[in-house]
Formats: structure tokens, sequence, C-alpha cells
């Protein structure tokens, strides 16, 4: 796995980048195609259980070691609660109440909260003066997409909101975690077995809360669970790291932007969504602060010309 950051992207870097973000942007789609027949929790539990499943064959096939500390166990349960369990039960729940496309661009903030949560606990991720603004403009997109009228009032559309932003912070603290208790981890064992760890939770949680879990489902349903499980989640982990390993993180933070507008799109094709022009909007200010947080562009427009 590597962190490296890359000032350009091959032809296949790009293409495999927009297919991430294409499979991501179906994400939303698909939750909210479950969710007409599956609760939230069971939503959850089908994806991390499948995926889990998925991603275990890989790792038998690579013959790596398979972990036997409890430690290292402990880890994959607290990655599994930061990085599924929590942002994938507040994403779900929001979805009932917002628009799946609206969701996706809260989903976006990711990489900003993602900052600052570094910041607080690493001495090498301090604020610098570029990422204040970033972050700034970035929070300022967030309040733009919200809008005034739900900034100051409270109910279900307001709630859903602020749960899909407390996804994104979860998903801010689960890189810390990753950080700090899964370096070295090879990325197919990580991601295998945090997914099991957070169907362990899931299942019983699920079965409690949602009910028995039924296969008398839609076939609908079924094509939103398996894509759900199998090509957004285990497909996407392998093709994440994939792309990180030939891109390098700089490059991968640009499928922060490129899932709102899949996911807007599919929204409105197949659930006939339409956002306010607020959402829009918001959105522009969110992705201008990850331009001003990632730096290439700013640095290569005010660096001072060699010729």
């Amino acid at each position: 796995m590597t962190d490296s950051k890359q000032t350009s992207l091959t032809s296949r870097a790009w293409a495999e980048l927009f297919l991430l973000g294409f499979v991501w942007g179906g994400v939303f789609l698909a939750a909210r195609l479950a969710l007409n027949e599956v609760g939230v929790l069971t939503a959850v539990a089908h994806r991390t259980f499948w995926a889990a499943l998925i991603l275990w064959c890989v790792v038998l096939l690579k013959r790596q070691k398979l972990p036997t500390g409890l430690r290292v166990w402990g880890a994959f349960l607290g990655m599994g609660l930061l990085n599924n369990i929590i942002p994938f039960t507040l994403l779900n729940w929001s979805q009932l109440y917002i628009e799946s496309g609206l969701a996706s661009i809260f989903n976006a903030t990711t990489a900003i909260f993602g900052v600052l949560v570094a910041a607080f606990f690493f001495v090498d991720e301090k604020l610098t003066k570029r990422k204040v603004i970033g972050v700034s403009v970035g929070f300022l997109g967030v309040a733009t997409t919200i809008g005034l009228e739900n900034i100051t009032r409270l109910d279900l559309t307001s709630l859903a909101q602020l749960a899909a932003l407390g996804a994104t912070l979860s998903y801010a603290f689960a890189g810390v975690w990753a950080r700090k208790r899964l370096i070295g981890m090879p990325p197919e064992m990580a991601a295998a077995g945090m997914l099991t760890m957070s169907s362990v939770v899931a299942l019983p949680l699920a079965w409690m809360v949602d009910g028995p879990f039924r296969m008398d489902l839609m076939p609908v349903t079924w094509i939103a669970l398996i894509y759900y499980a199998s090509i957004a989640t285990a497909g996407a982990y392998l093709l994440y790291y994939r792309v990180l390993a030939m891109a390098g993180s700089g490059n991968l933070m640009l499928v922060t932007l490129l899932i709102p507008p899949f996911a807007i799109l599919l929204g409105a094709l197949v659930l006939d969504e339409t956002l306010p022009a607020n959402a829009f909007a918001g959105f522009a200010l969110l992705s201008l602060g990850l331009v001003i947080l990632d730096g290439r562009l700013v640095t290569r427009i005010f660096k001072p010309s060699t010729q």
C-alpha cells in the first residue's frame, strides 16, 4: 500500500478513478432501492456479510496469513464500527428523508473532516493556512447545501442531513484508527477483517431491531443488495487500493468529487429526484474547498513562471 502523491494520472488510472466514482455513486441508489423493502440495519448487515465472504475468498486465493491475535481483531472491530456500522447506518437512515444525490454531496465532506481529525491526532498533519482556507470554504459549502431554513429548524429533513454529516465524521475517525492500528496490514486482509467484525455486530443488531431476515424480497431489492455488497463494497475496496497504488493518495481524493455527479444522475434517472439550487451551489463550494485542500492546482496557479 502506498501513500505517495503523484502530480499526473495515466489514462488507465483516470479510467479506474472514474469507474470507482461511478461504483460508489451507485451505492446511494442501491441503498435507497433496498430500503423500500428492508430495514436500515438489515441493509447494513447484507452489505457487510456478503462483502466479507467475497473478500475472504480473495484473501484465501492470495494465500495470505490469517491474523490470530486478539489485538488485531480488536482493531478490526474498531475499524468496522467507525468505517462500516456507524456511517452505513447513518447514511441509510438519512436517505429515508433526503434525496440520494443530496446524501452523496454530504458524503463528500469526508475529506474536510478528515483534515481536521488528522490534525488533532497527528503532529505531522498540522493545519496550514491553505488547509484552514480549504476547510472553511468546504464548511461554507456544507452550510449552503443544508440551506438556512434547515439550519434554523429541527425536523426529519434537517436531522437526516446531520446524520449524513455524522457518517462522514465517522469515516474521518476511521482514517485515524486505521493509521494507528492497522498500519502495514495487507489491504485485502484489513478490509476482510473489518467487514467480518462489522457483520458480527450488524447481523444480531439487525435481527433485534428489524426482525428476522426475509428471503421473499422483490427482484429489484435483491439486485440492489447484491450490487450494494459485492460490487460497491467488496469490489470497490479492491479497486480503491488498486487506484491508490497506481495514482497515490493525492489523486485518489479526486474520487470524492466524482461520486456526487454520478449519484445525482442516477437518482434523477431512476428515482426521479430533483435537487434544489442551493445543493448544487453547496457542492460547487465544497469542491472548491477540496481543490484548495489538495493544493496542487493552487500551487500551479501561483507558482512563479520559470520561463
